[in-house]
């Protein structure tokens, strides 16, 4: 590889940071006070800032970010815009079918409401709304896409997830891998990195205190106050919109656990993409547990993603987030094998980050008991659309404000703990392996080995929903 796996910088934040920088944001060096302190500058702090301001425009709100908004997860993810209709059986399991649809229609409303902003403000993040496929690369992933289509279907939502015949897959993308597939006509991608940045100066605009290079090293509740190396931010609520990083603090340590996941991307090759026939743009996943997601650029690019990466151990996000060249090579090669096309097409970047994983695989969102905290994280690697509805709750509730997305089935939900250290981090790394080994012997229509099953198939017979 002609590139230094380890970049602390995505492609997506070194190519908008070199178009704009950006107003300085310097870090916190006194004591100041405000209504409302967020820690975290990636899209759920960036939200609930706009947020605020839309409802409560004489509300001062400070955030505080460790790096430069955007350095986190939302400006590495893969730029995948969607929402939950491939979580319906989950969410209809949890919460019941009229709550489920309900938050399926709100995350994919969040979707197009994003679009919507990006043109209200002047932020060009590269939308493109085409809609999302989840495809099957074998006969028995297929069959996990049935169950699917069949759900919605008897649920009255099959418009959402409609099932497409092998052709009309081949007719949308050509991979020699992909089979018959399912379309969530709500998806839709941008360049994470812009979105953010844009974010960011739209809250300046309109007079949020942005400090950068300002960690939180402590958190009071009651009476709030954060404190960092500069100074402290005394205020009357709290949010806290960390993602992964969130599980440093003690009341999150085990409601999510950190895992690792990194993404590769060729050089444009435009007219190599048209060979594919995969030129509208739609967002694309396979339906392993150890997921591998696709997208395309305007400039002709394909940015190829695995999930499944390494787990933290005790949440500490270390080396294993930033520098796993191992992980690269396995995204580049699945993506030459999905695309021979852009077999020789060079690989100009890689770049990995942690993702807040959830023991339901989805974001939640509540209220410490002291009152005045707030916070939203285990996203489990989709939070670009629902950190949008995770920005209107917190909002809503540091304002104390009834809405409809405050009774969303999101909003309170205590979540499933996962087990203790150094239990979670052994056990992370045993089913891990298991679940990669699933995933393979799956693809290609075998069966695992026993072990391998039943280690893969733990975490669901615990309470979990993750895993195959």
């Amino acid at each position: 590889m002609d590139f230094k796996v380890g970049e602390l910088r995505s492609y997506w934040l070194r190519e908008i940071l070199e178009r704009d920088p950006g107003q300085p944001c310097p870090p916190l060096d006194h004591d100041i006070q405000a209504d409302v302190v967020i820690l975290g500058g990636g899209y759920t702090g960036l939200w609930t800032a706009y947020f605020l301001t839309e409802y409560a425009a004489d509300r001062s709100v400070v955030v505080l970010e460790a790096d430069i908004c955007g350095g986190g997860a939302s400006g590495r993810n893969g730029g995948f815009c969607t929402g939950w209709w491939d979580e319906l059986d989950g969410l209809i399991e949890l919460h019941g079918k009229a709550a489920a649809i309900e938050a399926c229609r709100a995350s994919g409303e969040a979707i197009t409401a994003i679009g919507e902003w990006c043109a209200d403000h002047g932020v060009d993040a590269w939308y493109r709304k085409s809609g999302f496929l989840e495809v099957a690369t074998s006969e028995t992933h297929e069959r996990v896409l049935q169950r699917g289509a069949a759900l919605a279907a008897e649920a009255g939502v099959g418009e959402e997830y409609t099932w497409l015949s092998a052709e009309q897959v081949r007719g949308r993308c050509n991979s020699p891998r992909f089979r018959a597939g399912v379309l969530m006509r709500d998806g839709a991608t941008v360049q994470p990195a812009r979105l953010a940045r844009g974010l960011r100066r739209v809250l300046l605009e309109r007079g949020v205190q942005i400090f950068e290079q300002t960690p939180v090293l402590s958190l009071d509740e009651r009476p709030v106050a954060a404190r960092t190396p500069g100074g402290t931010v005394r205020a009357g609520r709290a949010v806290v919109a960390l993602n992964a990083w969130a599980g440093a603090f003690r009341p999150f340590r085990r409601r999510i656990a950190a895992w690792s996941s990194y993404i590769a991307l060729t050089a444009p090759a435009p007219e190599r993409l048209a060979q594919t026939g995969w030129i509208n743009g739609e967002c694309i996943t396979d339906v392993r547990a150890s997921v591998h997601y696709f997208r395309t650029t305007p400039d002709g690019r394909i940015a190829m993603g695995g999930g499944g990466g390494q787990a933290a151990s005790a949440n500490r996000i270390g080396k294993v987030f930033t520098h796993d060249t191992t992980a690269v090579e396995r995204a580049v090669a699945t993506l030459r094998e999905m695309f021979p096309a852009f077999s020789d097409v060079p690989i100009e970047a890689g770049w990995g980050g942690p993702i807040d994983v959830s023991p339901t695989h989805r974001a939640f969102f509540g209220t410490l008991a002291s009152g005045a905290v707030h916070y939203g994280l285990g996203y489990t690697g989709n939070g670009v659309g629902p950190s949008y509805l995770g920005g209107r709750i917190l909002a809503a509730l540091a304002l104390d404000r009834d809405d409809r997305y405050v009774r969303l089935p999101l909003v309170g939900l205590g979540p499933k703990l996962f087990p203790p250290e150094p239990f979670r981090s052994l056990g992370a790394r045993m089913i891990r392996m298991a679940m990669l080994r699933q995933d393979d012997a799956d693809e290609r229509d075998r069966t695992a080995d026993p072990l391998s099953r039943l280690i893969a198939h733990l975490p669901r017979r615990m309470g979990y929903q993750l895993g195959p």
